[in-house]
């Protein structure tokens, strides 16, 4: 399940579920063979270890069964599925990764094996698009400050100057201008940015917020704000039309790391002086008593060698490329971060001060100390290179028959993960294989057996349905946003959506289906179903939600998303197989399963309905405006995919499909942007937004709700 948030959603949901696991017999190895499914596309020669496992299966079955309850055919297929998905050879299915396009494989030949329609795409099942996956320095970077006089002060890359990965590519020449801290904070009564003009210069913006030691500051006392992060000043300078943003480090940030090595430092000077005293007390040291105190000597030394230069590096150090993050595609402008040093021979001559005393008059109020730096300019040239992956939607199609076999029902589930860890995942600074067993494994088996199961029904449905294994869900819905734009079949004849993400771990009986109000008859179905099942289900109406059906419901299509809870192995190295809940899984899918039968036979396609959204903003604080984007597009601005019913922008006429480019004053290139940009205001306000419709601009009043 998706780890990136929505607009007006945070970014964290799940309550819990966990029941009867499957459970691993000892001594059985990490591989389970996979009994009755051919090795995947392509990659058949990676499985011959597994065919010749293959004849031992039945030993192992025994044994799981003497432990686990004995598996039914269905138990059997969906946990070999798990295995295989979640297995480590499978590098946690990271976008860029052999493994995802291993998943990817594996997935089609299912979908082959099955009998699903899967030539779709040029022959093929996939539906392919390319991904950022990281970002490096490219070879041409330059940069030097220029004055009034003919001054040149040349930057060295890597000790004046460092490009961030945050910000875009591209030659500079650009008037300076100096802006604090960055930040414009309305109901803290400070803004930076007040009364100064910086479009299309570079602003020059000091690291974090004012008054950092103060615990009364209206900045959140000595915790940092949410004015404090890289994207939130790199959003502000977009939206007051910047043209580059350079960072120095705050002196309080460098003193404050200086003084940790201080007590480093002097804490291996006393460890010194404690080795020389006890050594003096031996009036006749024996040889070993000398050995032992030269090699402490000798270690102490060395650790003193270590932390005198470690101090040295933190006097003015310029900051790593990907200190401020990896993410950057939609950033146009060049984001460098500077040495204070060198920012300080500009502020001498321009007004006989330095970055230190500035800073201490904007913590006196703190009152705004921004100016032009005038005469200087920044120029040169920043190369960013993006390494891109062509990433696939794995696609099959079960045709229907008769009058209603052009409609279409979507049964979907996402089958990335996070790879190795880093952004999204919940053990930070962790590296190792995030298996994602239940997310999202546990949803793609399921998918494949609710394929298998419609597939193997003797007569055949009435209207088509279309499988689809999702891609970069992990990365904000990316592989069903880009379907919704690029559909195999009309989003107008497609009638309902059928999504499974984490149903792996069913605790307690306990059931959470999203999306019961999305279609007036969903509600009562969902009962109508579960008296063959018996589950605890728990109902949210809204359609929207943190998987791909907010997609499709995004586009009016009615969509039940299924799913298990959360648990404490979610976005973590320990989502493995041997916690999954085989059987629990196995009712969901047949649930599911009926489900699709009758949607597919019934007379009357499901009737849509708008759905109020339940959310929290991210940090409480920001008014509401019920906005829902489209991650699909790349184009500057913040696209919607649609919009919330009764929310305040389906009230000023603000609808899916529109790109916002202008927010009250602020120019909006991404959602970064907007989210910056929206946080300036309070419930109640009347904000003029200006959106991209059919490629002409159009001017919409919105009046913003308290938060939800």
């Amino acid at each position: 399940m998706s780890h990136t948030p929505y607009t007006m959603s945070p970014t964290h949901r799940r309550n819990g579920d966990t029941s009867r696991m499957f459970v691993r017999p000892a001594g059985l190895t990490e591989e389970l063979p996979q009994q009755g499914v051919r090795p995947p596309m392509r990659r058949r020669s990676a499985w011959t270890l597994g065919r010749r496992m293959a004849a031992g299966l039945a030993l192992v079955l025994m044994a799981v069964g003497a432990i686990a309850g004995e598996l039914t055919e269905a138990e059997t297929r969906l946990l070999s599925t798990v295995e295989y998905l979640a297995s480590d050879e499978l590098q946690g299915r990271g976008i860029g990764t052999e493994g995802l396009d291993r998943a990817a494989d594996y997935i089609a030949e299912r979908f082959a094996e099955i009998g699903l329609k899967t030539k779709l795409f040029d022959g093929t099942p996939f539906q392919e698009f390319t991904i950022s996956t990281s970002a490096r320095l490219g070879e041409h970077n330059e940069a030097a400050l220029v004055g009034p006089n003919g001054q040149r002060i040349e930057l060295k890359l890597g000790e004046d100057f460092t490009p961030l990965a945050i910000g875009g590519s591209g030659d500079f020449d650009l008037p300076l201008v100096f802006v604090g801290y960055g930040i414009t904070a309305p109901d803290e009564g400070y803004d930076d940015y007040q009364g100064i003009d910086v479009k299309g210069k570079a602003v020059v913006v000091l690291r974090h917020e004012p008054q950092q030691d103060n615990p009364h500051s209206v900045f959140n006392g000595t915790e940092h704000s949410q004015y404090a992060p890289f994207s939130r000043k790199v959003a502000n300078a977009s939206e007051h039309e910047a043209a580059a943003i350079v960072f120095v480090t705050d002196e309080f940030e460098l003193q404050r790391k200086l003084d940790r090595r201080v007590r480093r430092y002097r804490k291996v000077l006393d460890e010194l002086r404690d080795e020389l005293a006890r050594f003096s007390k031996f009036e006749n040291p024996t040889v070993d008593e000398v050995q032992e105190h030269l090699s402490r000597m000798d270690a102490l030394g060395k650790e003193l060698a270590k932390q005198q230069e470690k101090m040295r590096d933190l006097f003015d150090p310029v900051l790593r490329f990907n200190a401020a993050g990896q993410e950057g595609d939609d950033r146009r402008f060049p984001v460098l971060h500077m040495r204070r040093g060198v920012v300080d021979r500009v502020l001498q001559q321009v007004a006989d001060t330095s970055l230190a005393e500035l800073e201490r008059r904007i913590d006196k109020g703190p009152a705004p100390q921004s100016r032009e730096l005038a005469g200087w300019r920044l120029v040169g040239h920043v190369e960013i290179e993006r390494k891109k992956a062509t990433v696939k939607n794995v696609v099959g199609v079960l045709e229907g028959q008769g009058p209603l076999a052009e409609e279409t029902i979507i049964i979907g589930a996402h089958y990335d993960h996070l790879g190795m860890g880093g952004p999204g995942s919940f053990a930070p600074g962790v590296k190792a294989v995030h298996n994602g067993a239940d997310d999202n494994a546990s949803g793609v088996a399921a998918l494949i057996e609710v394929a298998r199961q419609l597939a193997s029904r003797p007569e055949k449905l009435r209207r088509r349905v279309v499988f689809i294994a999702f891609t970069a869900e992990e990365r904000g819905l990316v592989g069903s946003a880009y379907y919704v734009r690029h559909p195999l079949v009309p989003l107008e004849t497609t009638v309902a959506m059928l999504n499974m993400d984490m149903v792996g771990r069913l605790k307690d009986n306990k059931l959470i289906v999203y999306g019961t109000g999305a279609a007036a008859e969903f509600d009562s179905l969902i009962d109508e179903f579960n008296e063959k099942y018996g589950f605890e289900i728990t109902k949210r109406p809204t359609g929207f939600g943190p998987s791909d059906h907010a997609t499709f419901y995004g586009k009016k299509i009615p969509a039940l998303h299924f799913f298990t809870g959360t648990h404490p192995d979610y976005h973590r190295p320990t989502d493995d197989v041997d916690k999954i809940n085989v059987a629990g899984m196995q009712r969901i899918a047949q649930m599911v399963t009926d489900l699709a039968v009758h949607l597919a036979n019934d007379d009357e396609r499901p009737t849509y309905q708008a759905t109020r959204r339940s959310q929290r903003t991210r940090g409480g604080d920001r008014p509401y405006f019920g906005s829902i984007p489209d991650f699909a597009q790349d184009a500057p601005g913040y696209a919607l995919s649609g919009v919330a019913k009764e929310s305040p922008a389906e009230k000023a006429g603000i609808r899916g499909g529109d790109v916002i480019v202008r927010f009250g004053e602020s120019k909006i290139t991404n959602l970064e942007d907007f989210d910056s940009a929206l946080r300036k205001y309070k419930a109640g306000d009347k904000v003029k937004v200006v959106v991209l419709r059919d490629g002409k601009q159009q001017t919409f009043e919105v009046t913003l709700d308290p938060p939800r």
